[in-house]
């Protein structure tokens, strides 16, 4: 910003991943995003109220193995024409769901808000065709005790008392809305029953992270628009499991970066991101071989996800400031999930 790089008036979303462990009581995610509200508050003049409605800040926690704490700026100009039909380019939408009260988490009104909020997102980014989205980011909230207490002194049931499972169901809820907004599923497949059991059921595009300093859905959609204008595109692949590399190809494919083993040096000064998501499979392996991921008492399996995508990816890309978020409840198949690459056109 002081070199005139991003003014701050024009950010619409910031991610960012921080270096705690990613679960209940990871107070990174909520120190950073405190800090940065405040901050573009101060840059710009706005109040902390506008600032919580119109800039999304998702903060995933969690850099194992060779993750790089890093924040991804999006920030929007009015400048230019439209690209045309030709050039569709990079565009965003951010919208926001209503507070969700404890017994509302992980169910139906969650997922139906998030739906909603999705189509809103869309509308924004001036995206009139699902197949044009490619990444669909939510910051979504989890229960506390505290939580679960108000909800039965209301009478209220939650879906779990365990407030680690709770960040998975909402998760998993916020995902089922995307694919739900999006036409990958229907309405009468989704219901509170299925909600993290049913794994056949997910969103291709879906990448959500719960987290302890919100009670709403904060909703990023990332597509392609010939609506803007802007050197940057987007592209997606769905991994089938934790090492599925064809995948990271078919998103390079997307934006015409020449695949490799190994980029090349011209391949990785066009990356301006890298987004995935990381689970580790319910069967206890990968491709026939098992892992023990999920045997680990002492490491929670999604920080072992995390660490696992986040070695493969970086052995292609050649970088390690890769937004690699893990627990992928309904967010791609069984094991796998989508990974997005936002590149400078070629």
């Amino acid at each position: 910003m002081r070199s005139g790089t991003i003014d701050p008036k024009g950010i619409l979303a910031i991610l960012g991943k921080t270096e705690g462990n990613g679960c209940v009581n990871d107070f990174t995610r909520g120190f950073t995003s405190h800090v940065l509200k405040h901050a573009i508050a101060g840059w710009t003049g706005r109040t902390l109220e506008d600032v919580t409605r119109n800039v999304a800040l998702v903060m995933s926690g969690g850099t194992e193995g060779c993750l790089s704490p890093h924040l991804l700026v999006f920030e929007v100009r009015e400048e230019g024409a439209p690209g045309g039909p030709a050039a569709a380019s990079l565009a965003a939408g951010v919208a926001m769901t209503r507070e969700f009260a404890p017994e509302e988490i992980g169910r139906m009104p969650q997922v139906l808000a998030t739906a909603a909020a999705v189509k809103d997102a869309m509308d924004k980014a001036g995206i009139r065709d699902a197949a044009d989205v490619h990444y669909v980011q939510v910051k979504c909230p989890l229960l506390t005790k505290q939580r679960i207490a108000q909800a039965y002194e209301r009478g209220q049931t939650v879906v779990t008392e365990d407030t680690y499972r709770s960040m998975g169901y909402s998760r998993g809820a916020s995902a089922l809305g995307i694919g739900l907004a999006l036409g990958e599923l229907k309405a009468e497949q989704i219901a509170d029953e299925i909600v993290c059991r049913d794994a056949s059921l997910y969103s291709g595009v879906a990448s959500t992270s719960s987290g302890i300093e919100l009670m709403e859905n904060q909703i990023m959609v990332l597509g392609n628009s010939t609506q803007w204008s802007g050197e940057l595109v987007i592209g997606h692949g769905v991994m089938r499991d934790s090492i599925d590399t064809a995948a990271v190809a078919a998103a390079l494919e997307q934006v015409r970066i020449p695949v490799a083993v190994g980029l090349s040096e011209a391949g990785r000064d066009r990356i301006a991101a890298v987004l995935a998501k990381a689970e580790p499979s319910r069967s206890g392996e990968i491709r026939g071989r098992r892992h023990v991921m999920l045997d680990d008492s002492d490491v929670q399996a999604s920080r072992h996800a995390r660490a696992l995508v986040g070695g493969v990816l970086a052995g292609v890309f050649g970088d390690t400031q890769l937004f690699v978020s893990g627990g992928a409840e309904h967010q791609g198949p069984d094991g796998g999930g989508p990974v997005a690459v936002i590149a400078a056109r070629a």
